[in-house]
């Protein structure tokens, strides 16, 4: 299981091991606290994770967002969900 957070230095999307503490942030070199990063979504694993990571600093930029609503959030975790149940 991974955890997709958030950059709070230069604000990339990232994925952790769900039980990683500490994360070093491969665009600025930021040691991320995973404990105090906000989770987007969690995911099962890395290969979803690298995806999820890659679709979501995608909609940012073609949206011009800083970052994303509570409702993109359920609707990102929501929609992950139904791939996921599609998938099996």
């Amino acid at each position: 299981m991974y955890l997709v957070i958030r950059c709070p230095g230069c604000k990339t999307f990232n994925y952790v091991d769900r039980y990683q503490r500490w994360r070093l942030c491969p665009m600025c070199g930021e040691v991320i606290n995973v404990q105090r990063a906000p989770v987007y979504l969690d995911v099962d694993d890395f290969l979803d994770a690298e995806q999820v990571v890659e679709q979501l600093e995608s909609y940012l930029h073609q949206t011009g967002k800083k970052d994303l609503t509570e409702q993109d959030i359920r609707q990102l975790r929501a929609q992950y969900a139904q791939w996921v149940k599609n998938r099996a």
